[in-house]
């Protein structure tokens, strides 16, 4: 494992007001050099129309211009306002002066997607194989073996949400204090022991208990690594790294069904149940992962060396492009003005903890709260049905293999539908009417399946599922939403964590909507659930749009009215932070 660099002396007001004026003077120097080539302009201002994107019409990129984003470290007034603090890790990387080029920049990102997304990816992957595995044990009668009814299996899925919702903003804190890259690895060792101890389940008190362990420690492991990830993304290309992430979960689905397939025929290995098995298996496969994580999650883009590493995955040259882009992308996330006040504008430091008071403002940033309402809202009406899918494929007469391969289809066809929908979102610019997608999707086969008859053809309930079933997910676009809207990134540490609460409460309440005494057909939960999805479609995703635009035109109104000098003095003087600020605008 890798430690950090020794953070640098406290620095006082003179001595980094001398570092920003001589940075600033550097930058001027280099600007008369720079002059015939042109900046980049911000990727938010180059907004793709639909039609653009249907007919394929992009805009040539010269692979050899300057790919350096024009923005406020250009200025030399508005640069001293965001010059990283002095214990920000890659400080001696940052150079606002630094030019690169097109095709610099890709070869890096390639080189970030290959060695940081793919095992995020592998990570996350672990995440789903041990919390989604039920599913699988349930095709092999775990509820039966154990004596448990499904009113007993919804208080599982119930009990394991709220303490992995419960865990979140706990986890986050412990995160942010000892960083991402040795947290994560934890969380997956910890609870691959749990999974590992589900061998051993006798009853419903031993069932409970370590699914109220395992969400404990699962909690916050997704906002952990969107942290994580944000270390080296820019917030254009976390979007589509998050819909991979997701992607790779599918991908896991898929693997597990076959594992499944194979692991469930050692029922009467030894006199025990296949399920157990299965339980064991994964979770040593996990146990494997979380150790290996260990070596294989660096702290930052300048601290990738280490003694199994000597050489680091990155040349001097790539880290300060790394650092540089990152800075110019959001200044907000290290800026100096943060070792003056008590609410820092810069939290980029990966080993800083947070405090109660940042903790507080953040839960209480009232503009985040309607993608919290979405959070809950928007997973309501497809999760029944997907949990319930192998017990429903089991009572309408198919076998516990059979369920298990046919539970791929749905899988499959929900990684094409999550990588386009997040692909148009990104293309078109746009989130709350793309992120309704998913409940417009599921909507007409909700109702069809409400209309089925009693006792329906086994192979019609099954195409209607799958086709409901491979919705294109966009819990990635709200993430990234989330995160884009929250401003510096302490703030994204918690706000990600309330988001993914209200997802998991969502949960909670979803577990609850198909009951025993609506058995087989769950023609109540049914309708529940399409009344929830009208409700998303026709108040919550407008009404959420409605509110960003109006939002946006009140800060407009009154950022535009300043002159240059009241911009100035109001950067060098607000406590603002975050989406606070009088010149951040939010996402819709």
């Amino acid at each position: 494992m890798t430690s950090p660099p020794s953070p640098s002396p406290s620095l006082t007001k003179s001595h980094i007001t001398d570092t920003v004026s001589l940075a600033s003077a550097a930058a001027d120097d280099k600007k008369s050099a720079a002059t015939a080539v042109d900046l980049a302009e911000p990727e938010d201002t180059e907004r793709t129309r639909f039609t653009d994107f249907i007919l394929r019409r992009r805009r040539a990129v010269d692979p050899d211009a300057v790919a350096t984003v024009r923005g406020v470290y250009d200025d030399p007034v508005l640069a001293k306002h965001y010059w990283p603090k002095g214990n920000y890790e890659n400080l001696h990387r940052f150079d606002p002066g630094a030019r690169w080029t097109n095709r610099e920049e890709q070869s890096l990102v390639r080189k970030i997607d290959w060695r940081v997304m793919l095992w995020a990816a592998i990570s996350f992957s672990a995440l789903n194989l041990d919390r989604n595995n039920l599913s699988q044990a349930n095709s092999d009668n775990i509820l039966g073996d154990l004596h448990l009814t499904t009113n007993d299996f919804n208080w599982a899925n119930s009990i394991f949400r709220l303490a992995f919702l419960s865990a979140e903003l706990p986890s986050q804190m412990v995160s942010k204090r000892v960083g991402p890259d040795r947290w994560i690895p934890t969380q997956m060792c910890l609870w691959s022991i749990v999974t590992v101890a589900q061998f051993w389940l006798n009853g419903r008190t031993s069932f409970w208990v370590c699914r109220a362990l395992l969400g404990f420690i699962q909690g916050g492991f997704i906002p952990d690594l969107i942290l994580y990830l944000s270390y080296f993304y820019t917030k254009k290309e976390l979007p589509m790294r998050l819909a991979i992430f997701w992607i790779s979960a599918n991908v896991c689905s898929i693997f597990a069904s076959f594992l499944a397939f194979g692991v469930l025929h050692m029922r009467g290995v030894l006199g025990k149940a296949g399920w157990r098995w299965l339980f064991l298996i994964e979770g040593l496969i996990t146990l494997v992962i979380g150790i290996a994580t260990f070596f294989m999650m660096p702290p930052s883009p300048t601290q990738t060396k280490s003694w199994f590493r000597p050489n680091g995955w990155f040349t001097e040259r790539e880290e300060v492009i790394a650092v540089s882009r990152i800075l110019r992308d959001d200044p907000t996330k290290a800026c100096i003005s943060s070792q003056f006040d008590d609410s820092p504008q810069g939290d980029m430091h990966n080993r800083e903890g947070l405090t109660l008071k940042r903790l507080w403002i953040a839960i209480c940033d009232y503009d985040l709260w309607p993608l919290y309402i979405l959070g809950l809202m928007f997973g309501i009406p497809s999760s029944p049905p997907s949990t319930y899918l192998t017990l429903s494929l089991r009572n309408l007469g198919f076998g516990t293999f059979q369920t298990n391969l046919l539970t791929i289809p749905s899988t499959s066809l929900g990684i094409l539908s999550m990588f386009l929908i997040t692909l148009v979102s990104e293309q078109v610019n746009d989130r709350s009417v793309v992120a309704s997608m998913e409940d417009m999707w599921t909507l007409p086969f909700l109702i069809a399946i409400y209309c089925l008859p009693a006792n329906p053809n086994q192979w019609l309930y099954y195409g209607l599922a799958t086709a409901l079933l491979s919705y294109p997910y966009t819990h990635p676009i709200q993430v990234g939403w989330c995160s884009r809207n929250s401003g510096a990134v302490a703030s994204r540490t918690v706000n990600a964590s309330l988001y993914n609460m209200f997802v998991q409460a969502s949960s909670v309440i979803a577990s609850q909507v198909y009951r025993s005494d609506d058995a087989p057909r769950y023609r109540r939960g049914n309708r529940t659930l399409i009344i929830i999805s009208c409700i998303n479609l026709l108040v919550l995703y407008p009404g959420t749009k409605a509110y960003y635009i109006w939002r946006n035109r009140q800060r407009a109104k009154i950022w535009d009215a300043m002159t240059p000098e009241q911009q100035s003095e109001y950067l060098s003087t607000t406590k603002d932070v975050g989406n606070r600020r009088l010149d951040f605008r939010f996402a819709h």
